[in-house]
């Protein structure tokens, strides 16, 4: 059974692009253009195990708020945060939680969300 992850990205082709990427790479994706929308599907489907979301989107709040909320509300949800315009050290993520700089390489996005999944960060 593929494991549902939920790319939260503002940009459409770079949402397009990782979610294609890890779809044919085995998981189920699911897609957000923003935290609200996030939210829902997050409440939506429980079995997402994966939150891999951009920090800079418009909307009630950004990936970090995004991120905070998710861990809080579903703490065993994995989280990979990413951004081009800054760099989020360990004090703004989650614990536990990944960041990645933009740009970033699909598997290497793939790998990192199968070794938080797999309880090796």
């Amino acid at each position: 059974m593929p494991i549902a992850v939920l790319v939260v990205e503002d940009e459409p082709l770079v949402r397009f692009d990782i979610a294609d990427y890890l779809a044919e790479n085995g998981f189920e994706v699911h897609e957000a253009a923003s935290a609200d929308q996030a939210l829902a599907i997050l409440e939506a489907i429980p079995a997402i195990r994966l939150v891999f979301t951009d920090i800079d989107m418009p909307g009630s709040m950004d990936g970090l708020k995004l991120s905070a909320a998710v861990r809080k509300r579903w703490p065993p949800v994995q989280i990979i945060v990413t951004s081009g315009n800054r760099i989020a050290g360990t004090a703004e993520i989650p614990e536990g939680s990944l960041f990645v700089a933009k740009p970033y390489r699909p598997a290497d996005i793939a790998r990192s969300m199968q070794g938080l999944l797999a309880g090796r960060a």
